[in-house]
């Protein structure tokens, strides 16, 4: 059914409980990274940066589709993330997984030295753009989800190092409901917007932007 209002257009079907629903719905998060995101409640006020048993399963899925041998990550945060997409690696898929913080990325390589996919995740401390100007790619698969200031720089770097089949993933991209805020100016709300706004007008690419959780923008080359 459509909204008579919106010609051609499907109602919105968002309500209270609906992600809750989805993840009761979704096969359940795994005992280690069940452990790791109570860690992470105790270790960080920041906890909500971790993406969470929902959009954790979506970056094992895209990583069980894409069957990439070399994946990126910019913004280790406690691990989380690089463990659930390490799940469907493939036979010599690897992860390189980039955080400035040097508190986050002890704790995410102590719970990586303890999973089975020790040998296929590293944790490379430093600034993103930095260390990313080092890797020699290409990346069959980049997940962006760190400052968000940087946004659009991370976006540009990674794109000239994507492989003819790679995809990025971009995470928080609707940012609690303040991207379309229009009193909502603070700077990490502007930066998302103006990167929304780039990555919709990239003539180079081809971009969905998905309702998960904070919102997750899939991006492939042309």
């Amino acid at each position: 059914m459509t909204d008579p209002q919106r010609p051609g257009r499907m109602p919105t079907l968002q309500a209270a409980g609906i992600e809750e629903y989805a993840e009761a719905h979704t096969t359940a998060e795994p005992a280690h990274l069940v452990a790791l995101a109570r860690e992470t409640i105790d270790f960080s006020p920041a906890a909500q940066m971790m993406v969470g048993p929902l959009e954790g399963r979506v970056l094992e899925f895209l990583v069980h589709m894409l069957q990439p041998e070399h994946v990126l990550e910019i913004g280790t945060f406690t691990g989380y993330s690089s463990l659930a997409m390490a799940a469907a690696l493939p036979r010599g898929g690897h992860i390189t997984t980039l955080d400035i913080d040097p508190k986050h990325a002890e704790m995410a390589r102590k719970h990586i030295a303890a999973s089975a996919h020790a040998d296929r995740i590293e944790v490379v401390l430093g600034p993103a753009l930095d260390s990313l100007a080092a890797l020699p790619g290409p990346f069959d698969l980049v997940f962006i989800d760190a400052d968000k200031g940087n946004y659009t720089n991370y976006y540009e770097a990674a794109l000239a190092k994507l492989s003819s089949r790679g995809v990025i993933a971009v995470d928080n991209v609707l940012w609690s409901g303040r991207i379309i805020d229009p009193t909502a100016t603070d700077a990490d709300t502007v930066a998302m917007r103006d990167f929304n706004a780039h990555v919709a007008a990239d003539t180079r690419t081809v971009c969905v932007m998905l309702t998960v959780r904070d919102g997750l923008t899939l991006i492939r080359k042309r």
